[in-house]
């Protein structure tokens, strides 16, 4: 999965001489130049760059000579070299349209190196003196705008430079694809321990301070002969999605698989079929925080570039959806890839090359709107973006913390080629600037479900929903050995949370962010009551103004639970009883009371709920949960319970 960029060697081409070579007056200069042109015809272009070095040293003026050496450099994969004695001939000569090419090749190589200026001097004099047919003029016109954007990016730095991971991290040659679960515990990335090892899955545990224990590989289920890169972990890290080439059965060169956790164990790995793999190269994934909804990269037909991005969602019968191209702005007509979806599922980060940045990949970030349509790609700026390509981005779900893989600067070696994957590539992280973050702030709730009575762990499914919208944004299940779950919440909402297990009670949950100050990860561990006469639960998410019994509109997301629940459970028979506060006479209170219970009576009967199966019962003060002497100890006072008769 690890692309290859040859720069060239010395057999692979060799350069014709330079149009138009004046030849000198000067005798000594005409001999230097003769000889180097006898040499470079014998193709002793190492004897000749030496010649020409004479010439530039005792002619400096003669620029032509600088020119020649630079196509000789280059033939030869010395492109730093090359670069800068084309640089440096084209300063000495008059601009003319037969230096296009080299004007060209020097904005081309300048950019590369991230020397900004010189390519943008280059690509002025280009457009000054090129003819309209003059290959990639387009390209080049493109490039003058990458480096406008870069020189004013590096005006103006966006947060601080990433630092490489300490020990024991990066101990590899290579190492990328950095993902984390939602409560930042484990960093999931893809290892190669040296250029001839296969790509597997790694996994390293971070302690409360932020210190990242040795890495160890994530399962021998997982990790197998084939390599196992750019894999995606679900923010409960229970779901794995990780990419795989030429296995066996496999759909394309490069598949998508998927693997569950349940207990310490994954299961083993399957193909996540025609509906999200093509015969092309599928890799890159990013799962949602819930794992139901992935965006990967491919290069299958039909898409916008040669790489776009696409979008698949888990189905109520455990299928994936076909995979949509997520289309424009997403994807452009350039390489559009490594896509990383922010645990709270709005903001999208990726890299592309198909707009003005910093040149190569950069990484952008697009919104989602509320009504699904993704917003114009920002780049993120210097110096998360850099001359060089970057790859896969990824955010904490506090904003707080971000994690990239990049390669180590390195030279190449004079008169060669290097192989870009001969550079080490290790992991960095960053702290996340302002602009840089996720539109929306995310935390998470988590813990274990029990049953009520044995205290037994229980597989349950955990539902949360936004009650300004009544969306179901989350839904995970609890881990059937150990009862524990994650699930992720959005700063400035407010939301319903359900966990429910066959013959178990409907337990009810209320997280309010959209006006607190305080945002922080909650543990919580649910109780399930079985459904059996006699067993009572607050319903925490229905709603009234004070002194009120109609039912808010945010109530509704409660009242269909409760709806499906009465479904489910046919011969199920309830109360729904309504007690308040000590504020106000107890007549009073009995009466306010009886009618917020009978208002939902009133609901479920007008969808459909047989009146026989409800009764309504207004208790005032009675019964009070705790003592009545504070606004929060009152609040738990006020309440709809549903008892099972």
């Amino acid at each position: 999965m690890m692309c290859l960029l040859w720069l060239g060697s010395a057999g692979a081409a060799w350069a014709q001489l330079p149009p138009k070579v004046q030849t000198p007056t000067n005798t000594k200069a005409r001999a230097l130049l003769e000889k180097a042109q006898q040499q470079t015809k014998e193709r002793d272009f190492a004897k000749a760059i030496e010649t020409l070095n004479q010439l530039n040293e005792k002619f400096p003026s003669f620029g032509e000579a600088f020119l020649l050496k630079g196509s000789l450099l280059k033939a030869m994969g010395d492109n730093r070299r090359a670069y800068a004695a084309y640089r440096d001939g084209l300063a000495k000569l008059p601009a003319d349209a037969s230096h296009a090419s080299e004007y060209q090749l020097v904005g081309d190589l300048a950019l590369s190196y991230g020397e900004y200026q010189t390519g943008l001097d280059a690509y002025k004099q280009l457009l000054k003196v090129a003819p309209k047919t003059q290959k990639n003029l387009a390209k080049s016109q493109r490039q003058l705008l990458t480096c406008e954007f870069a020189l004013e990016a590096m005006k103006h730095p966006v947060g601080e430079a990433p630092v490489a991971l300490p020990a024991p991290m990066n101990a590899f040659k290579f190492q990328y694809f950095p993902a984390l679960t939602a409560d930042n515990r484990f960093l999931l990335f893809t290892g190669r321990p040296a250029a001839s090892s296969g790509e597997d899955l790694y996994v390293s545990r971070q302690s409360k301070d932020g210190t990242l224990g040795a890495p160890i590989p994530i399962s021998p289920t997982i990790n197998s002969s084939y390599n196992e890169g750019a894999g995606s972990i679900s923010g409960d890290g229970k779901t794995l999605v990780f990419a795989s080439c030429d296995r066996p059965k496999a759909i394309g060169n490069c598949d998508l698989y998927i693997s569950r956790r349940t207990g310490n164990n994954w299961s083993p790995p399957v193909n996540l079929g025609i509906n999200v793999n093509s015969t092309e190269w599928d890799s890159q994934p990013s799962l949602s925080a819930d794992g139901r909804t992935l965006y990967f990269t491919s290069t299958r037909r039909g898409g916008q570039g040669q790489e776009d991005i696409y979008m698949s969602t888990l189905q109520p019968d455990g299928s994936w959806s076909m995979a949509q191209n997520l289309g424009t702005p997403v994807n452009t007509p350039g390489k559009d890839m490594a896509p990383f979806i922010h645990a709270s599922g709005t903001t999208l980060y990726y890299v592309t090359d198909g707009l003005v940045g910093m040149g190569g990949l950069d990484v952008f970030r697009c919104e989602k709107t509320p009504a699904g349509i993704w917003s114009e790609p920002r780049n993120l700026g210097y110096p998360l973006n850099t001359f060089e390509n970057e790859a896969s981005l990824f955010i904490t779900s506090d904003n707080q913390k971000g994690f990239c893989s990049r390669s180590r600067a390195s030279e190449e070696p004079a008169g060669g080629y290097r192989l870009a994957r001969e550079r080490p590539v290790e992991l960095f992280s960053f702290a996340v600037p302002p602009p840089v973050k996720a539109s929306e702030t995310s935390t998470y709730t988590q813990g274990r479900v029990f049953d009520a009575n044995t205290k037994k762990p229980l597989k349950a499914e955990v539902k949360l929903y936004d009650l300004d919208t009544d969306v179901l944004t989350q839904f995970v299940t609890s881990d059937p050995e150990y009862g524990d779950y994650t699930v992720v919440l959005n700063e400035g909402h407010h939301y319903a949370m359900y966990a429910a297990a066959d013959k178990y009670l409907l337990k009810s949950l209320s997280f309010d962010y959209s006006n607190q100050h305080s945002f922080n990860p909650l543990t919580l561990d649910i109780y399930l009551e079985p459904v059996r006469a006699g067993r009572t639960v607050v319903l925490n998410n229905l709603f009234f103004d004070t002194n009120k019994y109609e039912l808010k509109p945010q109530s509704r997301t409660e009242l269909n639970r409760l709806i499906e629940f009465l479904r489910q459970y046919r011969d199920v028979q309830i109360e729904v009883s309504g007690y308040t506060d000590n504020v106000g006479t107890p007549e009073s209170n009995i009466q306010l009371s009886q009618r917020r219970s009978q208002s939902v009576v009133d609901y479920l009967s007008g969808h459909g709920i047989p009146l026989t199966r409800l009764r309504s019962k207004g208790y005032g003060e009675g019964h009070p949960l705790a003592p009545n002497d504070t606004d929060a100890h009152r609040q738990l006072n006020r309440r709809i319970e549903l008892h099972i008769l």
